[in-house]
């Protein structure tokens, strides 16, 4: 630091230096009087040394801008992992209990009427002719059945449907209106009139447009689609959209966006393309939120629109090609992807992709999926692979045991289908993104996601293409941001989304807390509550199946002694875990409310599938149903009075029916005892 004031030597003279001056001028007639030497040596030397304590500045600057940089990036890259594997997990946890259900029906040889039971838990197709069906379901979700009340006051769509019935639901939605039911059943039949006519993949031109827009996954979120349609346009013949499949489930505005997309390609009906994404599928809506949402909002009719959102499903492109060289595709492409193969497929026998019509017996009583020919099980793959996949760095293509469904396929796949179909690029969807889009393949591959906030505020952008006419995609991000989060900075943001991931992270454990304890008990023989890091990160990778930086997420998850060594028991003492258990009971009970708790999801979805007639409760029939089903399976038999008996003991309430609350209260009554317990009992 310099003093306030500073002496001249070359005059008995003291000055005051310039404010906020790290150096004093020198004043030009004191440096003439200098000696030659000084005259020279000494600005040099000055504006030397004010250089060098510059340069240490901008480097220590840089050096902590830098730091900072980095561990801003690793806090959000593995935020960002947590979310997406805990995603992922729970997609192998659906197709899991949707295998389980196929066991099930490949161990029926003879009984038909199990078979027929079985079909209903996993909601079917049902055993008529396609005439029969067709009629049946015609009659079952017409638009007549529904009458309208007078005390009604949203929205009348009445046919034909026009642009202005479009611009009238957009500003109904927006206010946060309902549509009535029997003008849903209006449009989804008007919608589903139109898609049979169209073939298995779009035929799109840019020529006349110039540019056609692509909107990847939406996943419910209404805001994102305003938010696009804002910035690119509202739907019409001179502003051609492709919907990218996933319009459904996660977000609570599924049936807003659905409908709205649906009324613009019937208005629109050769400029608006839809495909077909792995959640229009009725299998995924079971747990996935769709379900739920039309039962929350349609109650007593939302029977009848899930059975018609199943058709409709089953009805969607698979994929669009646009001007003959860009294919655009949900998931993606295997090595076996090919056009004309998926062109002669009748895709609505696939009213579900993970439950293909082809496996239930129609005239023989034996259910066996390895009489299955192989043409249908090449074309049931092809669909799987559009639908399901995603890319990967290496080549070759290999199951998608990520997910559970589809396939990973590599740089190498990409190039031979490109080149066998003579297209320039792949368009995919499927995959959140942070920024809302990524190449990959040597930008062979174009990811685009629009749903923005997917995991949480602020983890993510959103975006969509524009297909130029012979230009490369133009690609435009966004994000809907609430009001509450506008002041964050983007550190703010980061933390944010941090502690989100952590949270969710903290239940995996508080779920998981037995498995995991056994296992740290295994390794700590003497129950000195330590173990190494290494056997830790071992144990909760292996007990919670998610591979994530362990080492680096330790220090947010569980406390370490001075020598480094993991105190596995203060993991659990996290007051997110007691929230998340919110109860304080005995050893066992806490088992139970793991158990519980961990399978909650897992539950609802086989609660929800037995309530055939989605009216929010198990009949005793459906549960007598699934009793005999279950009993033949497994060699034990019920009889009338037993089943009624057990059914009596689960409807608490004695209300005949049972409820999700009472479903969940038998699995916590059937738990088995630990019979050492019952020993010290």
């Amino acid at each position: 630091m310099f003093s306030e004031r500073w002496f001249c030597f070359c005059c008995p003279q003291i000055h005051k230096p310039a404010r906020r001056q790290m150096v004093a001028p020198i004043d030009e007639a004191h440096a003439q009087s200098d000696p030659p030497h000084l005259q020279i040596n000494r600005p040099r030397f000055r504006e030397k040394k004010r250089s060098d304590l510059t340069l240490a500045s901008v480097i220590i600057i840089q050096k902590w801008f830098r730091r900072r940089q980095a561990l801003f990036e690793m806090r959000r890259k593995a935020a960002w992992t947590i979310y997406q594997h805990i995603e992922y997990s729970g997609e192998q946890d659906q197709l899991k209990l949707y295998n389980f259900f196929i066991e099930l029906m490949q161990a029926v040889s003879k009984n038909r009427r199990d078979v027929s039971v079985a079909t209903k838990v996993l909601r079917r197709s049902s055993s008529l002719s396609g005439l029969a069906e067709e009629l049946e379901l015609e009659q079952l979700t017409a638009a007549s059945t529904i009458s309208i009340e007078p005390t009604y006051q949203g929205p009348h769509i009445v046919l034909p449907i026009t642009k202005e019935h479009f611009e009238i639901l957009l500003l109904a939605f927006q206010r946060g209106e309902l549509l009535h039911p029997h003008y849903v059943l209006v449009i989804l039949h008007e919608l589903r009139r139109l898609l049979k006519t169209l073939p298995n993949v779009n035929v799109v031109s840019t020529h006349l447009t110039k540019f056609v827009t692509v909107v990847g996954d939406l996943h419910g979120s209404l805001a994102d689609l305003m938010i696009i349609f804002h910035k690119n346009g509202l739907p019409s013949n001179e502003n051609p959209y492709i919907f990218n499949g996933d319009i459904v489930d996660r977000g609570f505005q599924s049936i807003e966006i659905f409908l709205l997309i649906s009324v613009a390609l019937i208005v629109y009906p050769s400029n608006v393309y839809l495909n077909r994404g792995n959640h229009e599928d009725h299998v995924l809506n079971l747990r996935y939120g769709f379900m739920k949402e039309i039962i929350h909002k349609y109650k007593t009719n939302s029977s009848r629109l899930l059975r018609l959102f199943e058709n409709i499903y089953s009805w969607l492109p698979v994929a669009s090609v646009i001007d003959e060289h860009i294919f655009v595709v949900h998931g993606g492409i295997s090595n076996i992807t090919d056009l004309a193969t998926i062109n002669r497929i009748k895709r609505q026998k696939y009213l579900s992709v993970l439950s293909p019509t082809f496996i239930i017996p129609s005239d023989e009583d034996q259910f066996q999926i390895s009489n299955i020919p192989n043409d249908l099980l090449l074309e049931w793959r092809q669909i799987l692979d559009l639908l399901w996949s995603d890319p990967k760095q290496t080549d070759g293509c290999e199951p998608n045991t990520y997910r559970g469904g589809g396939c990973y396929w590599g740089p190498d796949v990409t190039k031979t289908i490109l080149e066998k179909h003579k297209w320039t690029l792949i368009i995919r969807s499927h995959e959140c993104k942070e920024e809302g889009f990524d190449y990959t393949h040597d930008n062979k591959v174009l990811t685009i996601f629009s749903a923005s906030n997917y995991y949480a505020v602020g983890s993510n952008r959103g975006a969509y293409a524009k297909v130029l006419t012979n230009q490369p995609p133009l690609v435009v991000q966004f994000i809907s941001t609430k009001a509450s989060q506008k002041s964050l900075t983007l550190w703010e943001r980061v933390s944010y989304v941090e502690e989100q991931a952590i949270k969710n992270l903290i239940e995996k454990f508080s779920v998981n807390k037995s498995c995991l304890m056994k296992e740290f008990l295994l390794v700590d023989k003497k129950k000195t509550g330590r173990i190494s890091v290494n056997n830790w990160c071992d144990i909760v990778s292996r007990v919670l199946d998610l591979k994530l930086p362990w080492r680096t997420l330790k220090t947010q998850l569980v406390e370490t002694d001075s020598q480094g060594w993991v105190l596995y028991e203060s993991t659990f003492r996290f007051k997110e875990l007691q929230f998340a258990l919110n109860v304080q009971i005995n050893a066992r009970r806490k088992s139970l409310c793991q158990c519980m708790y961990r399978n909650k999801d897992l539950l609802e979805t086989v609660f929800r599938a037995i309530d055939k007639d989605n009216s929010g409760v198990i009949s005793m029939q459906e549960f007598t149903d699934v009793c005999t089903f279950l009993g033949n399976h497994n060699g034990t038999k019920f009889d009338e009075k037993q089943i009624t008996d057990l059914a009596a003991s689960i409807d608490l309430d004695k209300n005949g029916v049972i409820d999700f609350n009472e479903f969940l209260e038998a699995f916590r009554i059937v738990d088995i005892v630990d019979p050492s317990m019952m020993e010290q009992s």
